[in-house]
């Protein structure tokens, strides 16, 4: 629908990250062009669950299936380790996978065409076992306190099987290990 909207859309995050482990996706978060009040009334049982990041749970008519659908953006400045202050809604992909944390994460899959876009090797990644930051991981880890504990997960040797963190994002996390303090407790 968001499509037949004129809108670009693609899956992103997590799903994509499991599909190309060959693993079943569960979650599926899109991104889109679409800005959040014009996703707000394309769909009438649509949640604004974060519009300020440019977030909306869609919820169709039927049924309890429900999608998260974040609006392209760039985040700008983080002040309390946590989320950024503001983000700018934009058209580009690449700048939106740019802002995410590792490289199995910034992935997506278009939904016209089927291909998967995967600027920053996370399917390589993938296949070697390493959890990798996208850009400057001193950078990544310094912005929010929470990429630390989700790196970590990473290696649990869950569905994805044991991973091993690359040197620069384990250094980034020994440089920012304080940011942990600015987690909420749950």
């Amino acid at each position: 629908r968001l499509a037949e909207a004129g809108a670009g859309v693609w899956v992103v995050g997590g799903s994509v990250r499991d599909a190309c482990a060959g693993l079943t996706a569960h979650d599926h978060d899109l991104a889109t062009t679409m800005r959040p009040d014009q996703m707000l009334a394309l769909f009438p049982r649509a949640l604004p669950t974060g519009v300020r990041f440019g977030t909306v749970s869609l919820r169709l008519e039927e049924g309890n299936e429900q999608y998260e659908a974040t609006t392209l953006r760039t985040d700008l400045e983080y002040r309390d380790g946590r989320r950024p202050e503001e983000v700018d809604f934009g058209d580009s992909l690449a700048q939106d996978l740019r802002r995410r944390d590792f490289t199995i994460n910034a992935m997506a899959l278009d939904s016209e065409s089927g291909e998967v876009i995967d600027p920053f090797g996370g399917r390589e990644d993938l296949a070697a076992g390493v959890v990798r930051a996208v850009g400057d991981a001193v950078e990544r880890m310094s912005e929010d306190g929470l990429r630390i504990m989700r790196a970590f997960r990473f290696l649990s040797g869950g569905t994805l099987g044991y991973r091993h963190l690359d040197s620069d994002l384990s250094a980034a996390i020994r440089e920012n290990v304080a940011m942990l303090d600015k987690v909420s407790a749950e």
